[in-house]
């Protein structure tokens, strides 16, 4: 007997359409399995995703910079005040009347030429008395000299007493004194109308004339002010007075050289030496005064000109430099944020130095070789994770530029 199919038929079951069946089923679990396995690993690959974004946005983003050291030396340049080397003004020694000068500004004088003569008609006169004081005291002193040997030759044979020798002895020491005194007297009067003629004390030009013929001079001695009569200036020889800052004064030397340059001519240099330093820090301007001697033969600076030096201090005096955009004012000091080999940060304290304008000199610190963030976060802080990105092109050439700038350029400080 034929069993009957599972729907009640009697037909026979048909063994190719089973397995085209089972086949069907298969493939269908293999599809879902496919897709159930494409779906868990694209969230897991989603998943990562998200963990790389998070911790790549964790990571700062930071522009570096390394310190630059210039190759040239430092031209310190400093305000100057040009002086002549010899320069005095000129006064009365005497009192009277201007008779004549012979000297106005701008002349050249040489050294003993006569300037100006001055009438002192009192001075005359008290000459005089003196010289007539003079000769009374020399006729006492003669008569009373003669006198006093007279009596020490009679002492000898006791024609006399020794009291009243030892009297005329005495008279005639006094006489003498008084002779002296007038003989004093009168040398002081004849200097004291020796300038009654105004000499120039060196070659130099004539600066300034403050009088006039008939003007009354007054040599001081009657308590009022005194009046500057000329002004002679030596000008073919110039000194310049600096005020170097402490922290470039032990690189400036007795014998150095320097130049000049002025705001009216600034590619014309001057040269000049050091001719001295102060050799000490002034306590309240913490400088140190330093003369630079100049050759002013030619005549082209004018003494009490304004001028700027320049020294050129060497390579080894250079500092390590970087962008004033790249330190943190904390309350610690001054700091610089820089990246270590793990890509973190780490701050460093420095000290800063001269302020170049887009650069500043760090005067400690720094070895040279270290990554400083450019424009770090006031919040950034140690052992922070960064990223490095390429610096903007035109930041680049700016900080190349004042790279190369910052060998020439001083400080007015």
């Amino acid at each position: 007997m034929e069993a009957q199919r599972p729907d009640g038929s009697d037909h026979p079951r048909d063994p190719a359409k089973t397995r085209r069946s089972r086949a069907m089923t298969v493939a269908v679990a293999v599809v879902v399995l496919a897709l159930a396995a494409q779906g868990i690993w694209s969230r897991h690959d989603a998943h990562a995703a998200l963990e790389r974004d998070a911790e790549h946005a964790s990571q700062l983003s930071v522009e570096v910079v390394r310190p630059q050291k210039s190759s040239a030396g430092v031209d310190l340049v400093l305000p100057g005040n040009v002086q002549a080397f010899l320069d005095t003004p000129i006064y009365a020694r005497t009192s009277g009347y201007l008779k004549k000068w012979y000297a106005d500004i701008g002349a050249h004088v040489k050294s003993g030429q006569l300037l100006a003569e001055i009438d002192t008609p009192e001075v005359d006169d008290q000459l005089r008395a003196a010289r007539a004081d003079f000769a009374n005291a020399e006729a006492n002193y003669a008569l009373a000299k003669s006198t006093a040997d007279r009596w020490t030759d009679m002492l000898k044979s006791k024609s006399v007493s020794k009291q009243e020798t030892d009297e005329k002895v005495g008279d005639m020491l006094a006489k003498k004194a008084s002779l002296d005194a007038a003989r004093f007297n009168v040398a002081r009067l004849e200097k004291t109308q020796s300038f009654q003629k105004v000499y120039a004390p060196f070659d130099g030009t004539v600066t300034a004339r403050n009088i006039d013929v008939g003007a009354l001079i007054d040599a001081g001695s009657a308590g009022g002010p005194t009046k500057e009569l000329f002004h002679v200036a030596q000008a073919d020889r110039l000194r310049v007075y600096v005020n170097v800052p402490q922290a470039y004064a032990q690189q400036v030397r007795a014998q150095q050289s320097a130049f000049l340059t002025l705001t009216e001519t600034p590619s014309k240099h001057y040269p000049g030496t050091v001719a001295r330093t102060a050799g000490a820090v002034d306590p309240q301007q913490r400088t140190m005064l330093v003369e630079v001697d100049v050759d002013n033969r030619n005549g082209d600076l004018l003494p009490g000109a304004y001028a700027q030096v320049h020294f050129a201090l060497g390579s080894g005096a250079a500092p390590f430099t970087l962008p004033g955009n790249a330190f943190l004012f904390r309350p610690d000091g001054v700091k610089v944020a820089t990246v270590d080999a793990d890509h973190k940060v780490k701050l460093l304290p420095v000290s800063l130095g001269t302020d170049f304008g887009t650069r500043v000199a760090v005067a400690s610190g720094l070895q040279g070789g270290e990554q400083v963030i450019l424009n770090p976060q006031d919040s950034i802080v140690d052992g922070a994770a960064v990223r490095i990105v390429p610096r903007k092109t035109g930041d680049a050439k700016g900080a190349s530029g004042a790279a190369g700038a910052e060998g020439k350029t001083g400080t007015s400080s």
